[in-house]
C-alpha cells in the first residue's frame, strides 16, 4: 500500500496525504463475521463521562478476528483482502478446506489466492502461524500471544512487527517493535511476515471534521483551562511554569510509573528505546 498527495482543491484537502486502497479487494465483508459494536461516548452504565473527547463518528461493524489461529494443520486459501474500520491494520477472509471462514490479520505480502496454515510442522512462510520454538532464529512475526492459548496481544498494528532472536529452555527473546528486548514462552504462537499498510503512519487527515468521522472529539490543552479544571490552568496570559502534569497532577514527561513489583519485569532483557 502506498499514500497519495490530494490535490489542493479546498482547504481541507490541502494538507491531506490519503490511504491508496489498491490492495484492498472488495468492499462487502463477511457478514456472518461481522457483529454489532456498541459505541458508548466516552459514558459508563450511569450515563457519566469517564473517558473524554469521545464521541460521534461514522457507524461501524465489528469484524470477529481469529488471533488464536488454533484450527491446527488445515490449509485455508486467502479470499480477499479487506478494510477494517476498526483497526490500522488490513485483514483477509480465508476459506479453510472444511468451509469454515474466519478473518486474520493480513500481513504485509499476502496476496488472495495464497495458501495459510498453523501448526506444528508448518513452513516459517509468511501467513503462517506456528510456536515460535519452530521457528528460525531471526524470523520476522506478529500476531505474539503471550499467553499459551490466550490469542495474540503483541505487534498487531499496521506495520508492526518483531524479531525472533534467540531460544533458551522454555523461552524465546524477541525484539519489539519499541526496541524492548523481552522473553516469551517459547510455545506461544505467533504469525510470520510483518503486519499489513505500513504507510498508515504517513496518512495526513487534512481537516479537524474528518477526525471527529473517526469519533474523537476536540481535545483541550490544560493550560487553557482553569485552575479548576487542571493542574496546569489558570495565570495571567500566557503563563508558564511548573512541571508538566496531568489532570490528576502525576507528573508527566519523564515520570516513571512502571511498577517496581510486575511480574514482567523479569522477562524484560533490555529495556525499549527512549
Amino acid at each position: 500500500m502506498a499514500v497519495r498527495k490530494i490535490k489542493p482543491t479546498t482547504p481541507g484537502q490541502r494538507n491531506r496525504i490519503a490511504p491508496d486502497f489498491s490492495d484492498i479487494t472488495t468492499n462487502k465483508p463477511e457478514k456472518s463475521l461481522t457483529t454489532v459494536v456498541k459505541r458508548t461516548g466516552g459514558r459508563n452504565s450511569e450515563g457519566h463521562r469517564t473517558a473524554r473527547y469521545i464521541g460521534g463518528g461514522h457507524k461501524r461493524r465489528y469484524r470477529i478476528i481469529d488471533f488464536k489461529r488454533d484450527k491446527a494443520d488445515v490449509k485455508a486459501e486467502v479470499k480477499t483482502i479487506e478494510y477494517d474500520p476498526n483497526r490500522s491494520a488490513r485483514i483477509a477472509l480465508v476459506e479453510y478446506a472444511d468451509g469454515e471462514k474466519r478473518y486474520i490479520i493480513a500481513p504485509q505480502g499476502l496476496q488472495v489466492g495464497q495458501t495459510v496454515v498453523s501448526g506444528e510442522a508448518v513452513a516459517p512462510e509468511v501467513g503462517n502461524a506456528m510456536q515460535m520454538k519452530n521457528m528460525p532464529l531471526g524470523t520476522i512475526i506478529h500476531n505474539i500471544e503471550l499467553n499459551p492459548g490466550k490469542g495474540a496481544q503483541l505487534a498487531r498494528s499496521a506495520g508492526t512487527y518483531a524479531q525472533l532472536l534467540a531460544k533458551d529452555g522454555k523461552y524465546v527473546t524477541l525484539k519489539m517493535p519499541s526496541g524492548e528486548m523481552r522473553m516469551v514462552l517459547s510455545v506461544c504462537i505467533a504469525t510470520v511476515g510483518s503486519v499489513s499498510n505500513p504507510d498508515h503512519m504517513n496518512v495526513t487527515l487534512g481537516k479537524a471534521g474528518r477526525k471527529r468521522w473517526l469519533g474523537r472529539r476536540p481535545r483541550v490543552r490544560g493550560v487553557a483551562m482553569n485552575p479548576v479544571d487542571h493542574p496546569m490552568g489558570g495565570g495571567e496570559g500566557r503563563s508558564s511554569g511548573g512541571h508538566p502534569r496531568s489532570r490528576k497532577g502525576l507528573i508527566a514527561k519523564g515520570k516513571k510509573t512502571r511498577s517496581k513489583n510486575k511480574y514482567s519485569n523479569r522477562l524484560i532483557v533490555a529495556k525499549r528505546n527512549k
